[in-house]
Formats: structure tokens, C-alpha cells, sequence
């Protein structure tokens, strides 16, 4: 119970969301990400690989429900207004922490506003319980508690979308911060052939297996401060750490020699394993003197420091954008 109340983000967020439509603001302007641009470059993304036809343009904004293991489930969609239903478009899904929400979190990260620039599909979904959750393995509350398949939901949701939008399926990527970045571990491990890539913030790998059906991108970032989920681990939590969670993926993906640096900036900087099997390539984001934070996002002082010397959301979706499905490049 103490390291569910420690995970607990509303409070710290209060006054930020609720159950409005997700917001759009908060990710820093100013934030660079790795190569070194102010923002993601979204000239980088793979062209589309499969036009849709018989489909319709759709609100900015809407929420969705679907059932799934007898349980009702919702998520926010955000189309940007580039959206052609024509066009193939990329998906993010940016998943919240324990106790959080897709209000909260389309805020915390700015992803919306990312959607917005870069013509991507921002998906917020909502976790289950009162004190919203995820099954991410180790973290966290009533989801975890109770065995839901969160996996099995992500799924439904790549369904769903297929069914409405114009959706590239190798263009489909996982991100989120703290309980949802422990989701988008599992994720990359259990639905590798749904996400392209993951980009997990300030979560590590929660659960005691992990074998993808081939090689994943992986970006993470972390504070070295981050006293909610350790840099370092917490045995008594089952949490491993941030760089046996990286190892794991390094030897998962068939990565060779050393890490390079590529990028390094006041309190960020971000090493970058290459030579990975199909392409994948695994790079970890460190903020020295990091809180349980976003990167570049929305700060909580209650929960130590937030970096502006890089956007965790430019440059996943930078990253993201190297990295569609192998097959499709």
C-alpha cells in the first residue's frame, strides 16, 4: 500500500484534468530532443504503406468504450486536424500513471499538441479501478491486483481504431509515464506485433518474462531522483532497474558494442545501443537529478525535478519515427 500511495499522482496533478476531453497544452516548446532540433522532425516518417477507402473524417476529440473481459473500458482519441481518412496515418498510445488519467496525462505530456505538429493519432486510454491502474506486472494497484489483460484491451483498442480510422498498422507505437510506462514494457514484450516501437518514461520492466516476437525499439527515459521508481531498483517492490531493465532489451534485440552518446544537454543526455538485429535499437535517456517526472513536460515540484533540456514527447516521436515495423521499410 505504501508504493501504491507513492505511484499516486492525482494529487500532485490536481487541478490539472478531469473528465473533459484530454487537453492539448503542456509539453515544453523550448525542449530539444536527441538529435539536437527543437522539435520532432516529421519528415523523418516512413511513407504510408496502405490507403484506406469508405472511411469518414472524425471529431477532434472523442471518447470511446469498448468491452473487453466482460468489463467496459474507454479511451480518448485525438485526430489531428491533418488527418486525411484517405491516409495511413501513425498511432501513439500514451498511457497514464497509477492513479492518474487520460485527462491527466494528455496534459503531463503534451502529446496532443504533438499529434497536432506532427500528424499522428494521440490515444489516451483509461485504466481500471477507482484508483486507475494497469496491469504492467510488478505496478500497480487494482488492475495488477486483480489480473486484468491490459494487453488483451490495448489489443481491442488497435481493433477499434482499425474499424474508424485510416490507421497505418506499422505505424502504431506505446508510450507513457510511470504504471504506463511499466504497460509499454509489456507491451513491447507481449504485443510485438501490433507495436512498432516503445518509448516508456520513469517505468521500467515489470514482469518476469519477456520474449518478443522480434526485436523492439526501445527508448527510455528516467531521473537518476526518481525516489517513486528507483533508478537503481527496489527489490522490495519487484521493480529491477533502470539498466537491467535496458540489458534485457539490448540482448533481446541482438545489439552489439558499446553505447554511443547522442545527445547531451545540461541535465539530459542519452546513450544509444546500435547494431541491433532488423534494425531496433535500444537508447536510454537520463536525467540527472530527475524526479518521477516527464521530460519536457508539465512540472510537479512535489515530485522532484522536471528537465527542459529535453521533450520526452519530440523525441519519442523522432524515435518512433525511425522505426515503423521492419517489414515495412
Amino acid at each position: 500500500m505504501r508504493r501504491q500511495a507513492l505511484l499516486a499522482i492525482t494529487l500532485a496533478l490536481s487541478g490539472c484534468g478531469s473528465a473533459d476531453a484530454p487537453g492539448t497544452g503542456g509539453a515544453a516548446d523550448a525542449a530539444t530532443a536527441p538529435d539536437g532540433n527543437a522539435s520532432a522532425d516529421s519528415d523523418a516518417a516512413p511513407t504510408p504503406t496502405a490507403r484506406c477507402t469508405g472511411l469518414t473524417a472524425q471529431d477532434a476529440d472523442r471518447l470511446w468504450t469498448l468491452s473487453v473481459g466482460a468489463r467496459d473500458r474507454t479511451f480518448w482519441v485525438h485526430v489531428p486536424p491533418s488527418y486525411d481518412p484517405d491516409k495511413a496515418t501513425a498511432v501513439v498510445l500514451d498511457f497514464h500513471g497509477y492513479s492518474s488519467n487520460a485527462t491527466q496525462q494528455a496534459l503531463w505530456s503534451g502529446m496532443n499538441t504533438a499529434s497536432d505538429a506532427d500528424g499522428f493519432i494521440a490515444v489516451h486510454p483509461e485504466g481500471m479501478g477507482a484508483t486507475p491502474s494497469w496491469n504492467a506486472g510488478a505496478c500497480c494497484g487494482e488492475a495488477a491486483a486483480q489480473g486484468v489483460d491490459d494487453v488483451a484491451f490495448v489489443s481491442a483498442i488497435l481493433d477499434a481504431l482499425a474499424g474508424e480510422l485510416c490507421v497505418d498498422p506499422a505505424r502504431v507505437f506505446a508510450t507513457g509515464m510511470s504504471n504506463g510506462g511499466f504497460l509499454s514494457h509489456r507491451l513491447g514484450c507481449e504485443l510485438s506485433d501490433r507495436i512498432a516501437a516503445i518509448a516508456p518514461v520513469a517505468g521500467v520492466l515489470g514482469v518476469p518474462t519477456c520474449t518478443p516476437s522480434r526485436p523492439v525499439p526501445v527508448m527510455h527515459f528516467h531521473g537518476t531522483l526518481d525516489t517513486l521508481v528507483p533508478f537503481d531498483g527496489d527489490a522490495a517492490a519487484g521493480f529491477p532497474s533502470v539498466q537491467d531493465t535496458i540489458d534485457g532489451w539490448v540482448d533481446r534485440d541482438g545489439c552489439s558494442g558499446d553505447p554511443e552518446t547522442v545527445f547531451d544537454q545540461g541535465d539530459a543526455h542519452c546513450d544509444a545501443w546500435t547494431g541491433c538485429d532488423q534494425g531496433s535499437e535500444v537508447v536510454l535517456c537520463v536525467i540527472d537529478g530527475g524526479g518521477h517526472t516527464w521530460p519536457g513536460g508539465v512540472p510537479v515540484p512535489s515530485l522532484g525535478h522536471t528537465s527542459t533540456d529535453i521533450s520526452a514527447t519530440d523525441a519519442a516521436w523522432q524515435f518512433f519515427s525511425r522505426h515503423p515495423m521492419p517489414e515495412s521499410r
